[in-house]
């Protein structure tokens, strides 16, 4: 909702009080301030100076240097660009510290050589509407040196954010109202005419009382339709709104005023009574926005003896009986609607106005005269004309509050003892409630949301300020627990993936049918180890996940069809399945799922691009468990290839695989893809416990290189194997270098390979010498013969 200040202003004194001071109100109070605007000239910096002198530039067709009297008792040159100006005019002249619109600020400066102290100003650049090409020439009375802003209107718009239970606060008597209370400062007087209500039996025709509890009509003659005044255009613009012609504006005005959204019609096109009923099924309504609509049963017209719907009740008036130029006798709707029924046609029919707004969020039932009487008047005095002084009414204003009790020693315990009774009484006195003799407290109409104790007492807090409740606990120390430990370590891992560029998933932990021969559990499934979903709600959540696999390659089918060449995707999460063939029932447990294909590295100028690989997964999984050694041991795996268990020192933690070349090609994956699963409590162990550190080497170590060759079969994970088994303490490290193999057969055996690895010894206390780093060698390689049958190059 958008409020002026100036207007605000019309209801309660806000002198001595800055934008931050009823900033800070609104928003403690719980009346969110979603923007701030400040519309004229805001620097008392931007002050009236005439021009006394004005010569060409010396290196400048198009500038001239000025000499202007700004009251300050000696000139200010000022270089400027403008035409339409005569030495004597007065012009706003903006001093050095003056901020225009936009944060700019004005300085000293030199303009092509020329010292300029100050700018020389048109409307537009300080703030105020767009005027004629050049500067702003101002009255030729204005006093030198006086700030413009005195010249000229300034208002400051607030963007607020109303909660839905306060619709008291959705104008500017509501939200003056709540400023007083506040500030502790009396409103304002605000006169409205006195009402005579009449029946409207004969005028009026209520045939949905549920809907609409009170309606009420009056009938203005001879009024004349124009363009309104000064006054009420500027109020309307100020607030964002559209000025329309004089009874139009009346309607939006009140509404913005109090509260109270209203409605004309133009008389001549009412045949006869007023008729409040429900729509009939598949009734046809042309609303003012020329939109049409089909109506149903449940939506409410208003229409009359002909049954033609006039207007949408409390959502929009209907095209054919708006207010136009030629309108010489009006009927002012003011009513009450019950805030579900315009809210549900609001909704059928997406149309939004700043009546139904209000309606739906619920308006005062005894705010209907008072809107009523007080739009009466504003048109008699701006559109003339006469009438009865006679309101219609049928219905009666729904009584919506009750008597409400405050208990002082519950509202003490809340609080906190931080205020007295007879202080929280006077709030709740000048929030418009009274204390009656019995005790209770008379809530006023339009408070419909205090309805209990608990109520009273939020507003006490609210006005009292909260943060005057003193705090009853303090933080209290809670030891770690499992949970925690856990969710540390998946941050740890997290940050870890994260950091070498993976991307994390979060996919649905239902499947499809066929997603199924994409799983890779960390145990291979059996029949019955599905669990399926009794009632799916589609084919494809037709299964719980006995693995993640399968959706991050959903995730990565859809990325490679979107042309993204890099996939890096990670996902911690459950996975759900049965065991022994469905004899263990409904297993849950949490692992650790990973996915790679593509470049290995963004591409660029300085580096060509490379297509990842299982190493570099291997590298991904290393990284994670930091320092200790990570190995692939083969082991086949249905619909993958390169099927093998991942082990961390020796101990089983997850398995990795890639796709099978044909279902690449089906997902049109143009690059392998490598995929792992972990089993994720085995990984926070590794995790969990203590890092422990050693010294940087004091020592140079040495290195050897050893080519083997071997049958081709032989995998790395065995020479691995054979490597572990060798208690040989000065060999700190080794590494496959090369692989040669020859399918020709002509310098290797097409059935051989020869696989080069590099060893690196060390020791802690002193420099090994050539013999004390050729004896261990020698005797790793005696122990790879003798284990693996292998032969040396």
């Amino acid at each position: 909702m958008n409020v002026s200040l100036n207007w605000l202003g019309t209801h309660l004194d806000l002198s001595g009080k800055s934008i931050k001071e009823i900033d800070d109100l609104f928003t403690f109070a719980g009346v969110e301030v979603e923007g701030i605007e400040t519309t004229g000239i805001a620097s008392e910096k931007i002050v009236v100076a005439q021009i006394m002198e004005a010569v060409q530039h010396p290196n400048a067709d198009r500038l001239k240097v000025t000499q202007v009297d700004a009251g300050e008792g000696s000139l200010r040159q000022i270089v400027c660009g403008a035409k339409n100006y005569q030495v004597g005019d007065k012009v706003p002249c903006a001093l050095p510290g003056a901020e225009l619109p936009g944060g700019f600020t004005i300085g000293e400066t030199k303009m092509r050589g020329v010292e300029s102290k100050g700018m020389l100003c048109a409307s537009s650049e300080i703030g105020l509407p767009e005027g004629e090409d050049g500067l702003l020439i101002l009255p030729a009375d204005s006093p030198i040196g006086k700030p413009v802003k005195e010249l000229y209107d300034s208002d400051v718009l607030l963007e607020l954010e109303v909660t839905p239970n306060r619709p008291d606060l959705l104008s500017h008597r509501g939200m003056a109202r709540e400023l007083a209370t506040l500030l502790k400062t009396p409103l304002l007087d605000f006169p409205i005419p006195a009402v005579q209500p009449v029946s409207g039996a004969s005028e009026i025709q209520l045939d949905a009382v549920d809907s609409c509890p009170l309606y009420t009509a009056v009938k203005i003659r001879g009024v004349k339709v124009q363009e309104s005044p000064a006054w009420l255009k500027q109020r309307l613009e100020s607030i964002g709104l559209r000025p329309i012609n004089n009874i139009v504006d009346i309607t939006n005005y009140v509404l913005h005023e109090l509260g109270q959204p209203l409605h004309a019609f133009d008389a001549a096109k009412v045949s006869g009574k007023i008729v409040i009923r429900q729509a009939a099924d598949g009734e046809t309504f042309l609303a003012l926005d020329e939109s049409e609509h089909v109506l149903a049963a449940s939506d409410l017209v208003i229409s009359d003896e002909s049954n033609v719907a006039l207007a949408l009740a409390g959502v929009m008036g209907g095209a054919e009986s708006g207010v136009t130029e030629s309108t010489t006798e009006i009927l002012l709707e003011s009513a009450y609607f019950t805030p579900q029924g315009i809210r549900r046609t609001s909704r059928k029919t997406a149309l939004s106005s700043d009546s139904s707004y209000r309606f739906e969020r619920g308006v005062d039932p005894q705010g209907v005269f008072a809107a009523s009487a007080l739009a009466a008047k504003l048109i008699l005095e701006i559109a003339g004309g006469e009438t009865d002084g006679k309101t219609w009414v049928t219905g009666e204003a729904p009584v919506l509050t009750r008597p409400v009790a405050l208990d002082a020693k519950k509202l003490d315990q809340l609080m906190g003892g931080s205020i007295a009774l007879t202080d929280a009484e006077e709030i709740l006195t000048r929030l418009g409630l009274s204390k009656q003799s019995d005790g209770l407290w008379n809530v006023p109409s339009f408070r419909a949301d205090l309805q209990r104790h608990i109520d009273l007492v939020e507003e006490i807090a609210r006005v009292h300020g909260l943060e005057k409740v003193p705090s009853r606990f303090l933080g209290a120390f809670v030891p770690a627990s499992a949970v925690d430990a856990a969710y540390d370590a998946d941050m740890i891992l997290r940050r870890r993936l994260a950091a070498l560029g993976f991307f994390e998933c979060q996919t649905i932990k239902l499947i499809s049918d066929a997603q199924v021969a994409d799983v890779l559990p960390l145990r291979p499934l059996q029949d019955g180890d599905v669990i399926r979903v009794k009632l799916p709600l589609s084919e494809d959540h037709a299964v719980m996940r006995p693995s993640i696999i399968p959706g991050l390659i959903a995730s990565a089918e859809r990325n490679v069809r979107q042309q993204v060449k890099s996939l890096k995707f990670f996902e911690l999460g459950r996975v759900f399945r049965n065991a022994g063939g469905g004899k263990a029932k409904d297993q849950e447990s949490e692992t650790l799922a990973l996915l790679l294909s593509g470049s290995a590295s963004p591409t660029g100028w300085a580096q060509k691009d490379r297509t990842a690989d299982l190493y570099d997964l291997k590298a991904a999984i290393s990284a994670l468990v930091g320092g200790r050694q990570v190995r692939f041991t083969p082991k086949d795996r249905a619909g993958f290839v390169l099927g093998s268990e991942i082990k961390v020192d020796d101990q089983t933690v997850g398995v990795f695989a890639r796709l099978s070349p044909s279902r690449e090609r089906e997902l049109d994956f143009n690059t392998p893809v490598y995929v792992a699963e972990l089993d994720l409590g085995k990984l926070r162990k590794l995790l969990t416990g203590v890092n422990h550190v050693t010294d940087l080497p004091q020592f140079p170590g040495s290195s050897r290189d050893a080519s083997i060759e071997l049958p081709a079969s032989t995998a790395n994970s065995v020479i691995e194997a054979a490597l572990a088994k060798v208690n040989e303490p000065l060999l700190t490290g080794f590494e496959c270098i090369d692989i040669f193999t020859d399918p020709s057969g002509e310098k290797l055996g097409a059935d051989r390979k020869s696989v080069t690895y590099r060893f690196f010894y060390r020791a802690s206390d002193r420099t090994l010498t050539t013999p004390e780093v050729d004896a261990p060698h020698q005797k790793i390689l005696g122990a790879l013969a003798k284990d693996l049958g292998v032969s040396f190059r």
